[in-house]
């Protein structure tokens, strides 16, 4: 669970720090910046398994085993067309105190709140290629003392007791040993005996990965082992139709296997969950887990009567299938878009095993604007309730948004409004991403954050009645009335009004309409 990022020179985030609670949804224009948080977390994740150079590839996307000008360019802020040259990352994280090291090994972290630091910089090579950097990495300790003011989300103190601990003095777990300038710099593991044994020390000029990655085994550093493995859990979805809709080899469903990424392994997940006892017993089993899933459907899709997975034997595929109260069966493969997208979220909001963070752009993409709030809703189910002491897991939704409809279903103490705005720094002019929580919010009253105007905030809840009527053609003429300027529909936008008899009908019609498709 992270708790608070804070980075300068990743693009155009600059001197950003933000406070993250259970739920958070940015929101903002297009390019102003939302994506980069992504993007930084995402580099942050890849960095706890790859070297520096193929966490680089892999947040932009390329992983093409090499290592260009652009590249660089792409992830070091640029301004005024020149490439800074350093980023400095620092997040606060709640980790499990418990996992299983790379032999299988239980292990138990000395402390689970952690403050993690990393800076990369930027250096050029007499031939004239780009290199970066380690130039410094820490892991240091949250104490439990600390906690409290380090967890600025509403929270009760017994949920606070419950999930975190720490049974050392603040010496680090990773820590870069100062230097005059100009001299080596090292980066030193640290045992979690605390200070008693050297550090481990590594050269850090030549360090091709982080430190914090080299953790493997429960023997030797396990609360950076556990640190490493909740970064790795961090889960970025971008779920795709074809993997949504792909059915699942019998054959090869492992013991642990859960919803991908990019949303492969529907049926697999379900068919594992349906087969775990603790599950079974808690939903009365397999056929209360379906019901259960079928139940959360059914908010986006009102015909939903049953799902199920098909277990074809003979071809040993496993297919997800939604079966309507008039007993018509849809397989996966004649599914929308939007209702895979919420069965994936579904199946994840029941899986006790999802105990981390999971980031979604645009949760909105595919869903019909009446739906939104069962989207929504179903995201904040997935969360953990820190106001409730017996809630222990750790699992956070961050997702990011443009949509008013979104918007204006979230609690108001989830939103964080991102902006641009111009900087000055070190005597340069720059456009930065700004961010902004509203007056009253907890972000705002206890970490200081400024507050966003109301005025944006209404503009953009209300962007059909703040651009009525102000459009106009090339010709600087009237242009051809647009739906929202009809005078029928001016009455209904200005006056908060519904028509008569206007009443929400779902989303299914009698072609099944913007539920099921025919690929």
């Amino acid at each position: 669970m992270i708790t608070r990022l804070r980075v300068d020179g990743f693009k155009n985030l600059v001197d950003l720090e933000v406070h993250f609670g259970p739920f958070t949804c940015f929101a903002g224009k297009n390019g102003v910046g939302k994506s980069n948080v992504f993007d930084v977390l995402e580099f942050l994740s890849y960095l706890a398994d790859y070297p520096v150079i193929e966490a680089i590839e892999k947040v932009r996307g390329e992983g093409n085993g090499t290592f260009s000008n652009k590249t660089v360019t792409d992830i070091f802020r640029t301004v005024n067309g020149k490439l800074t040259d350093h980023i400095a990352v620092e997040v606060d994280l709640i980790v499990d105190s418990g996992g299983i090291d790379e032999l299988g090994q239980p292990t138990r972290a000395t402390g689970n709140f952690l403050r993690y630091g990393l800076e990369l910089q930027l250096t050029t090579d007499p031939d004239g290629s780009k290199r970066v950097v380690i130039t410094r990495e820490e892991l240091f300790p949250i104490t439990k003392g600390d906690a409290g003011k380090q967890l600025p989300f509403d929270h009760a103190t017994k949920w606070r007791n419950a999930v975190i601990y720490n049974r050392r003095r603040k010496a680090p777990y990773i820590s870069t040993q100062e230097q005059e300038v100009g001299e080596t710099v090292h980066i030193n593991l640290h045992q979690d005996g605390g200070s008693a044994g050297k550090p481990n020390p590594f050269l850090a000029e030549k360090l091709p990965r982080t430190v914090l990655s080299t953790a493997r085994y429960a023997s030797e550093t396990p609360t950076v082992l556990l640190a490493r493995r909740e970064m790795q859990s961090w889960k970025f979805l971008q779920l795709e139709p074809t993997a949504l809709r792909r059915p699942d080899d019998l054959d090869k469903v492992k013991a642990d296997v859960s919803v991908g990424s990019d949303g492969a392994y529907l049926a697999a997940t379900v068919y594992r969950l349906s087969r775990d006892k603790d599950v079974r017993d808690e939903f009365n089993g397999p056929e209360g887990l379906y019901a259960t899933l079928a139940s959360k459907l059914s908010e986006l899709i009102p015909n939903v009567a049953q799902l199920r997975v098909d277990k074809d034997e003979k071809r040993r595929l496993l297919t997800p299938e939604v079966v309507t109260h008039d007993g018509t069966v849809f397989p996966a493969r004649s599914l929308s878009d939007g209702t895979l997208r919420f069965l994936a979220l579904s199946i994840l909001e029941t899986d006790y095993t999802e105990n981390g963070l999971i980031c979604l752009e645009e949760p909105e993409n595919g869903t019909h604007p009446a739906r939104i709030p069962s989207i929504i809703q179903l995201l904040k189910d997935i969360v953990v309730d820190p106001t409730d002491p017996e809630e222990t897991s750790l699992r956070q939704v961050i997702i990011n948004t443009h949509s008013p409809g979104v918007i204006g279903e979230i609690d108001e103490d989830d939103l964080v409004y991102v902006d641009s705005q111009p900087y000055i720094k070190n005597g340069t002019k720059f456009i930065g991403t700004k961010m902004s929580a509203l007056a009253g919010t907890w972000r705002a009253v206890k970490t200081g954050m400024s507050t966003v105007q109301r005025g944006k905030v209404i503009a953009y809840l209300d962007p059909i009645r703040s651009n009525s009527g102000k459009r106009t053609n090339s010709n600087n003429s009237t242009a051809h009335q647009k739906v929202r300027d009809r005078r029928d529909m001016q009455e209904i936008i200005q006056g908060n009004l519904f028509e008569p008899g206007a009443k929400d009908q779902g989303l299914f019609t009698a072609t099944h309409s913007g539920v099921f498709s025919s690929s």
